[in-house]
C-alpha cells in the first residue's frame, strides 16, 4: 500500500544549505530545562531520519534525535506497547491511529504548540482518524494515493477508468502489486463498493478472478517496479503516485499518473506523541519542523517523498514538478477512497481471497 516503502534506503545529498524559518523559532519551546534527547519511531529512510534535517534540527535546538525502526504496523504497536516511556514522536498510518489511542499508546497533541498547524489540509488535519472523543492525537504528515500509472510512449491519453485493467487491449500488459488488501480495494472500487468493506464479496472475487489474462507481472516495491517498467513488461500498472513521480523525474521513465473517474485509494500519516514521552516539548517542535515547507522541499527534491499535508508546501515544489502536478489535482483527491482501519477477520478474509486468486491464475 504504502509508497515510504519506496523511500527508504535512498541517500540524501551532503550538507545543510539553507535556514528553516520555523526552526528558528522552535528553541523557546524547548526551554533550558529540555532533555538533550529525542526517540523517534518510524520506517527507516522515511523522512525523519535525514541526517542533515536531524543536523539542523540539532543545531537550531541543542536537542539529538535518535530513531528506532519498524517494519510494519503491528510491530510499531508492539514497540509502543513493550516499551512505554522509550519514544517521543511516532509515525503511525491514519488507519491505525484510533487503535494507538484507544489503547492509551499516544497522548493528544497541542495544536497550539505547533507553529504550521493552520497550514495543513483541513481535509487531512481535522480528520477523525486523527480526533478522536474530541482530542487531536496525531498531525497530519503526508499522504499519497495508489492509482493508475502507464506508458506515455505507448498509449496517447491518460486512461479514464479502472476498468483499464480489464480492457482486453492491455491483455498481458498489466503490472499488479501482490497485495492481499490492496487487490480487494481496486476490485471493490471497480465494482462499485467501499474499498475498506464491500459488502458483496463475491463481486470482488469474480473481478480479481477476471484480471487473469491481463496480469504479465507482479511487484512488490518500487525498485521491482521501475526494472519491470524499464523492461516493456508492462504498459498500465497500480502504483504509488509518490514514487511514480521519482520513476519520472530520478529514472526518466514514460510514467504518467492518473486517479480514474471511479477513483483509487488514499492513504496519509500522521505524527504523534507517545503516552509518557520523555521530552513532550521537543516532541511538538520536531513535529512542527518536519511539516514546514522549506524542510518538506528540500526531501522531496533531494530525495522523493508523498505529498505534504501541508498546502504551503505542496505549493513551494518548482514548477513543472511531476510530484506537485500529481497531487495538486484537487478533484482528484476527492475522488479517492481513504484507508480505514480494518479488523483482524477482514485482513484473513482478504488474504484467502487474493490467496485463491493467484492459485487460479496459476492453473
Amino acid at each position: 500500500m504504502i509508497e515510504r516503502r519506496g523511500i527508504v534506503g535512498a541517500a540524501a545529498k551532503a550538507g545543510v544549505g539553507f535556514v528553516l524559518a520555523a526552526a528558528l523559532a522552535i528553541g523557546p519551546m524547548i526551554g533550558a530545562a529540555a532533555a538533550e534527547e529525542l526517540n523517534v519511531l518510524n520506517w527507516q529512510g522515511y523522512g525523519t531520519d535525514e541526517a542533515w534535517a536531524l543536523e539542523l534540527f540539532e543545531e537550531r535546538t541543542g536537542v539529538e534525535v535518535i530513531h528506532d525502526y519498524f517494519n510494519s504496523e503491528q510491530e510499531m504497536l508492539t514497540k509502543l506497547r513493550t516499551s512505554p516511556g522509550t519514544y517521543d514522536v511516532v509515525l503511525i498510518n491514519s488507519a491505525f491511529t484510533e487503535q494507538a489511542a484507544k489503547e492509551g499508546l499516544i497522548q493528544p497533541v497541542d495544536s497550539g504548540k505547533i507553529e504550521n498547524f493552520e497550514d495543513l489540509s483541513p481535509l487531512l488535519r481535522d480528520s477523525p482518524r486523527f480526533i478522536i472523543d474530541d482530542k487531536l492525537y496525531a498531525i497530519a504528515w503526508v499522504w499519497g494515493m495508489t492509482a493508475v500509472a502507464y506508458n506515455t510512449e505507448d498509449l496517447e491519453t491518460a486512461p479514464e477508468s479502472i476498468q483499464v485493467f480489464w480492457d482486453l487491449e492491455f491483455a498481458g500488459r498489466v503490472g499488479w502489486r501482490d497485495d492481499a488488501v490492496e487487490a480487494v480495494s481496486f476490485a471493490a472500487i471497480a465494482t462499485g463498493q467501499d474499498m475498506n468493506h464491500p459488502e458483496d464479496l463475491d463481486k470482488v472475487r469474480e473481478k480479481l478472478r477476471a484480471l487473469k489474462p491481463q496480469i504479465r507481472a507482479f511487484w512488490s516495491s518500487e525498485d521491482e517496479w521501475n526494472k519491470l517498467f524499464a523492461a516493456g513488461q508492462f504498459d498500465v500498472s497500480t502504483y504509488w503516485s509518490g514514487s511514480a513521480a521519482r520513476s519520472a523525474t530520478n529514472f526518466d521513465l514514460p510514467v504518467g499518473y492518473v486517479v480514474p473517474e471511479e477513483g483509487a485509494i488514499g492513504w496519509f500519516d500522521g505524527l504523534s506523541i507517545a503516552t509518557d514521552a520523555p521530552n513532550p516539548e521537543a516532541a511538538h517542535a520536531f513535529i512542527n519542523f518536519l511539516i514546514d515547507p522549506e524542510f518538506y522541499v528540500r526531501w522531496a527534491t533531494e530525495v522523493g517523498a508523498p505529498a505534504s499535508a501541508n498546502r504551503e508546501a505542496n505549493a513551494a515544489l518548482p514548477e513543472g514538478d511531476m510530484g506537485r502536478e500529481i497531487h495538486g489535482d484537487e478533484a482528484a483527491m476527492k475522488r479517492l477512497q481513504w484507508m480505514a482501519p480494518l479488523s483482524d477477520e477482514e485482513r484473513r478474509t482478504y488474504q484467502e481471497i487474493w490467496d485463491e486468486t493467484k492459485a487460479y491464475f496459476a492453473q
